[in-house]
């Protein structure tokens, strides 16, 4: 067994020095790390990644640029961001410091969406990452042509991945179609609406939240008779970013015995995003068949 693992490791090592004695290194950046995994699993050896926004425990509204970390957006020659304004000060920097063979992949952009789509957490939305996958492969192609063969098996093997995920969704939605649910912010919408469920807290009081604002009376009024009227079976919460309201709506999910749900806006640590995705609703399935919580995800391990 050990051996196996050394020669594993001597080969990967190899690999990789192959690559830097050829000059192919493809130096790229993830905005959000849940994109900078998408680049590693597609370029492999070839590239590469730092990760920008990469800690589950703090709010990634309150990320404040660093040198270092202009400095790596400045150096790459391969970007991919949210778009929607989710990560708005990476375009400051990428347009201070031009490079004429830089590619830059913008999900909104891949999806066409258009700037007032209101949830811009687009990694949950199903239809995201196999197009940011397939970009990716098109763009390291074009700046390494040698291995587009191998960046295509990769974005193959993506895809085939992302299946235990969408199965993961359709058969939630079999069995438990129309599950009623509260947030506190559309984190998760779009894979929760995939899934079948349907969000009974206003979108109103989901935007305040995630914009900073404060949501109207009415609206907190009809969040906690949720809770309060046991109209609700989970509560999916925001576990990044949490405050004096949403620790009021957690306490009184707890006091009423709905199970809660924590979501994250960056990937946890341990997990390629595949894993991560298919966690969640293994979160959301235990919530609704045995009322067990998840608020926070065990650490994964990049399986």
């Amino acid at each position: 067994m050990i051996g196996g693992v050394l020669a594993m490791l001597a080969m990967a090592w190899l690999g990789h020095a192959n690559a830097l004695a050829a000059g192919t290194i493809i130096h790229a950046v993830g905005i959000e790390n849940e994109y900078a995994d998408v680049i590693s699993q597609i370029g492999g050896q070839y590239v590469q990644v730092a990760a920008i926004e990469t800690d589950p425990n703090t709010d990634p509204h309150t990320f404040e640029v660093s040198p270092k970390v202009a400095q790596e957006i400045a150096a790459s020659t391969l970007i991919v961001k949210n778009g929607l304004g989710y990560d708005s000060w990476a375009d400051r920097i990428i347009t201070a410091a031009p490079n004429a063979g830089r590619r830059v992949i913008d999900a909104q952009q891949l999806l066409d969406l258009p700037e007032n789509t209101p949830n811009p957490h687009l990694w949950y939305d199903p239809k995201t990452m196999s197009a940011v996958a397939k970009a990716v492969a098109a763009d390291l192609s074009a700046l390494e042509p040698t291995e587009t063969a191998f960046f295509q098996a990769n974005e193959t093997k993506f895809d085939d991945s992302l299946k235990a995920w969408l199965a993961s969704m359709a058969s939630f939605k079999a069995r438990y179609r129309g599950t009623p649910i509260a947030v506190t912010e559309p984190v998760a919408d779009y894979m929760l609406q995939a899934a079948g469920c349907d969000i009974a807290t206003p979108f109103s009081l989901q935007a305040a939240i995630m914009n900073g604002t404060d949501p109207s009376p009415q609206d907190v009024t009809t969040q906690n008779t949720l809770f309060s009227g046991h109209k609700v079976e989970v509560f999916v919460y925001n576990q990044q970013v949490t405050d004096s309201l949403t620790q009021s709506f957690l306490t009184l999910a707890r006091r009423n015995v709905i199970p809660i749900v924590g979501v994250y806006e960056t990937m946890p640590n341990g997990y390629h995003y595949q894993a991560w995705m298919v966690a969640e609703v293994e979160a959301l399935r235990k919530a609704v068949t045995d009322k067990i919580s998840t608020e926070k995800l065990a650490a994964g391990s990049r399986q």
